[in-house]
């Protein structure tokens, strides 16, 4: 799943397998197949090969999409960016961004963000998704200053910069 949310991660066989709970071999005869479609691109770091998704496959939207849709995380962005304030991003972290299904999602809201509306708001999008919702907020300048967040989080949602 981190594979597809964010084309800028890659991993490794045998931390696929792992995360997935299945042989390498498993999943290497998945993952060539993957490749073969043009789905993934791989490349190799010292004696390891890396696969990362292809962000310029036709499908790779689509296939976002239906895995933003399974988790749930399609109806939380539609129904909460607009309408919480001066939203700047919106990543996943927690079991989903590493690929678990556990019923609960952790959210982090980056902006000056309208906190009585995002209580409101988060208990409809349980209702609709069936899943907890646990978020944290931070300000812009708050989260300049945060540790490394690039790669423990996977970027849901942007906003477009001015002039795009």
């Amino acid at each position: 799943m981190r594979l597809f949310l964010n084309p800028g991660n890659s991993a490794h066989l045998r931390g696929l397998a792992e995360d997935f709970g299945e042989s390498t071999n498993a999943v290497r005869l998945e993952l060539n197949r993957f490749e073969e479609a043009g789905m993934l691109l791989s490349e190799t770091q010292g004696n390891k090969k890396l696969y990362k998704a292809n962000n310029r496959h036709p499908l790779f939207f689509d296939i976002n999409k239906i895995l933003l849709k399974y988790v749930g995380i399609d109806h939380i962005l539609e129904t909460m960016i607009g309408r919480l304030g001066e939203l700047q991003k919106v990543y996943l972290s927690g079991d989903y961004a590493a690929g678990k299904d556990s019923g609960l999602l952790d959210l982090i809201f980056v902006g000056d963000v309208n906190r009585q509306y995002l209580f409101i708001l988060t208990e409809k999008a349980e209702k609709l998704i069936h899943k907890k919702i646990r978020y944290v907020l931070y300000t812009p300048e708050e989260w300049t200053t945060t540790d490394d967040h690039t790669s423990k989080y996977l970027l849901l949602w942007e906003k477009a910069a001015v002039g795009s």
